[in-house]
């Protein structure tokens, strides 16, 4: 598979275009709509669907354009579904202006997955929230803001946890193969053998 990294808006949030070569999914819509529907029109294959790792505001601020251009369902833990609506929850009203969307989105539950013609596992991941997601494909996971390179993710959010996020990241994501390539919501890519030997946090 080819994965697209677009980092985007204030913070650097990392929109991902996942591609098979006949089809892409659409992780986290972040922010900046142009560019994902550009790139979008530029790699010219149909949209099979647009995930959510998680539903703070810097995740899903290009949601609504995206998903009108795209006509794709968008798919998310029902733990957060009403974080699109409520700012306090998904942190706009605190850091920018009200960020919200009214996509009606379908429920990924843990354990295997498929959207359209992608097969993949759903970890339940939370700490930096409650309804964090990560999505382990064949040789790689996209872990938004649970594991970074040489990072973790906030836990001072609303409904952060860092004893869950520990347990997230040591019990689920470090249980994957060495080779992993990890694509987090932020920074570069990294995989989970370098995080285990060199993750400051997570010992």
């Amino acid at each position: 598979m080819k994965i697209t990294r677009l980092p985007l808006g204030a913070l650097s949030t990392n929109c991902y275009i996942v591609s098979n070569g006949e089809s892409v999914l659409v992780v986290d819509p972040s922010a900046e709509a142009n560019v994902i529907t550009g790139k979008l029109k530029d790699i010219g294959l149909p949209v099979d669907g647009i995930l959510l790792t998680h539903t703070h505001y810097d995740h899903f601020g290009a949601l609504d354009e995206v998903q009108e251009f795209t006509d794709a369902e968008v798919y998310m833990s029902d733990i957060e579904t009403d974080w699109l609506t409520d700012t306090s929850k998904n942190g706009s009203i605190r850091f920018t202006e009200e960020i919200t969307s009214s996509v009606s989105p379908n429920i990924l539950k843990e354990g295997p997955a498929a959207v359209g013609a992608f097969k993949f596992d759903v970890i339940h991941t939370p700490g930096h929230s409650p309804g964090s997601l990560s999505y382990k494909f064949e040789d790689f996971v996209i872990s938004g803001d649970v594991l970074f390179h040489k990072g973790v993710g906030r836990t001072d959010l609303y409904g952060g946890s860092t004893p869950e996020l520990m347990h997230s990241i040591r019990e689920k994501l470090y249980k994957l193969a060495p080779e992993t390539t990890v694509y987090a919501g932020h920074n570069v890519p990294t995989t989970i053998g370098d995080e285990k030997e060199n993750n400051p946090y997570v010992r």
